[in-house]
């Protein structure tokens, strides 16, 4: 999801000096591995994405009471190494991050290109933590015990070891190696207080090869990358515009077909590159379907690309009036989808638990996770403000 940015002018005597835009970004996502019990090491793969337009930099904290070593950063795009050093609190602050603890420190990156207006910078930050505090085992037992503030996370043990509790509803999946992963979305406001509990394993771990469908239904949910945010016309029309987010990493692949729902309608279509800001190339293919197909430079071995595609659809099953009352019924099967209303709408039922938010322009939003590997089916109603 983007951020609002934000930014702040400091006043020197009677000049303005504007400093660098409030630092943004989206789609956070950690990976835990254990190292070896008794080292107290893990380490931590961390997806982030930056959003500022124009940065050239992105600042990410280390934590307090944890040692870094082994950092190294890709750009993951091009998949290619970044620059970084260590920096202070302060240099953090004139970069960007606002609220930084000056006796802090802060892992500075060199982004290869500046974020795109009409883009984003996607990172991985490699790193391995030593914290006693977090990761601790004794005999044949190890625990974690971590507060955990970014929403989206796995947990992988040792190999050779099996979980024996975990106080925060996860999923758990075998990784190809015989590891077990503990993944979870976090969709509260609070971070989540994740404790988890393993024990060497009896014999050694086994892999079974499971079916194809099998394993579709055992894909890592908290770390899907698909996004939807829709954003409602008036209801007499049955319209609302709508972005989805996808990322293919498939070597070769150059095209993204999008296979337009029975019952729908599609129009105004358009994409761009979120890596580059670039605007993408589209066919509509009508047969017994309607697809619209995006195409892009085929992705390189190594790399990957993030588009953002735009369409206006037109469904009246699904999206109209009821009386006086807006009603939208769809069922969403992506983990993160959000619903814009109208303007002058405000909201009165929503069947599914969604975060509730007002937009600048007085829109009410609805964001809604689904950790879930199945679809959720949406109704929300709302009415005239006045009415």
């Amino acid at each position: 999801m983007r951020h609002i940015i934000f930014v702040t002018v400091a006043v020197v005597g009677s000049a303005a000096v504007a400093q660098a835009p409030r630092q943004t970004q989206a789609d956070d996502y950690t990976r835990y591995e254990l190292l070896a019990p008794g080292t107290a090491k893990f380490r931590i793969l961390y997806e982030v994405t930056a959003t500022t337009p124009g940065a050239t930099q992105f600042f990410n904290v280390i934590r307090r009471g944890s040692v870094a070593s082994n950092e190294h950063v890709i750009d993951v795009a091009t998949g290619k190494p970044l620059v970084f050093d260590v920096v202070g609190g302060a240099v953090a602050r004139d970069g960007g991050i606002r609220n930084a603890d000056s006796t802090g420190q802060y892992i500075r990156i060199t982004l290869a290109r500046p974020v795109a207006k009409e883009g984003e910078t996607r990172l991985l930050i490699d790193k391995t933590y030593f914290d006693t505090s977090s990761y601790r085992a004794g005999g044949d037992t190890l625990v974690f015990n971590r507060g955990l503030g970014i929403k989206r996370n796995a947990i992988v043990l040792p190999a050779g070891y099996e979980l024996v509790s975990s106080n925060f509803p996860s999923q758990v999946l075998q990784e190809s190696d015989g590891r077990i992963k503990v993944s979870f979305w976090n969709n509260t406001p609070s971070e989540a207080p994740v404790q988890l509990r393993a024990r060497r394993a009896a014999s050694a771990a086994s892999v079974t090869a499971l079916t194809p469908a099998l394993n579709r239904r055992l894909d890592e949910r908290a770390h899907q990358t698909r996004e939807i945010v829709y954003f409602m016309q008036q209801p007499e029309t049955h319209a609302f515009d709508l972005y989805h987010d996808y990322t293919e990493s498939r070597a070769g692949v150059a095209e993204y077909r999008n296979v337009v729902r029975a019952g729908s309608t599609v129009s105004n279509p358009h994409a761009v590159n979120l890596d580059t800001g670039d605007e993408l190339k589209f066919d509509i293919e009508r047969g017994d379907s309607v697809t619209v197909v995006f195409r892009f430079p085929a992705v390189k071995p190594g790399e990957t690309t993030r588009l953002r595609m735009y369409e206006t659809y037109t469904d009246t099953a699904r999206y109209k009036l009821v009386g006086d009352a807006l009603v939208w019924d769809r069922a969403f099967g992506r983990p993160a989808n959000a619903v814009v209303l109208p303007a002058g709408w405000l909201l009165t039922n929503s069947s599914i638990p969604a975060a509730v938010s007002e937009q600048p322009d007085g829109r009410i939003r609805l964001d809604f996770i689904n950790p879930r590997p199945d679809e959720i089916a949406v109704l929300i109603t709302a009415r005239r403000r006045g009415k």
